[in-house]
């Protein structure tokens, strides 16, 4: 199995990137191909998808990135182009922060992950990760959830804000202000 590809960003293109390792060129599949800038030398963390009727390389600029994807790709109906369409909509940050608190609106809104999708990521993940992952509070969305329906805010509103902040740094105060600016300019 490859673990990693270390050598010259030789070629991009959509959703690929061609990585040369001593006159070899390894093509893989990226979630973001601007995160493999052309000419660099780089490490490509790899992964090797063996399916029916397919072959390829997926690759990724970091570890964490690679576990992001092999998480997904564990859950019951997520296959690695599903994972990796996923991936180039967020960081595997966020992504981790988000199963850690049950945020299932910020998942949604990932492309190829519907509601059902979801709902499994979380089942199937949550008490696998890492207690560090996402360096979030598990219960902190829900607490800054409960905190906005109090204020009167419905939960669709509340929802659709909490998705859209993707600042793993933020406590449940910051989280609960950022909210507050998105749902306040929504009303306005």
């Amino acid at each position: 199995m490859i673990y990693s590809l270390k050598g010259i960003i030789a070629h991009r293109r959509e959703g690929a990137v061609v990585i040369d390792v001593h006159d070899v060129g390894y093509e893989c599949l990226v979630s973001r191909q601007e995160d493999f800038p052309l000419g660099e030398t780089m490490t490509i963390y790899a992964y090797e998808v063996f399916g029916e009727n397919e072959h390829y390389l997926a690759g990724f600029s970091t570890e964490l990135e690679k576990e992001a994807f092999q998480s997904l790709i564990s859950v019951k109906g997520i296959g690695p182009k599903t994972a990796l369409t996923a991936l180039a909509a967020t960081t595997a940050d966020a992504l981790f922060k988000a199963i850690q608190s049950n945020n299932t609106a910020y998942l949604k809104k990932l492309p190829g992950i519907g509601p059902k999708a979801a709902a499994q990521i979380i089942l199937d993940l949550k008490g696998q990760l890492a207690p560090d992952a996402g360096r979030a509070d598990p219960k902190q969305y829900d607490e800054v959830r409960a905190a906005l329906k109090s204020l009167g805010f419905k939960v669709k509103e509340i929802d659709e804000a909490l998705s859209s902040i993707n600042d793993p740094t933020l406590d449940n105060e910051g989280l609960l202000r950022a909210a507050l600016r998105k749902l306040k300019k929504g009303k306005a």
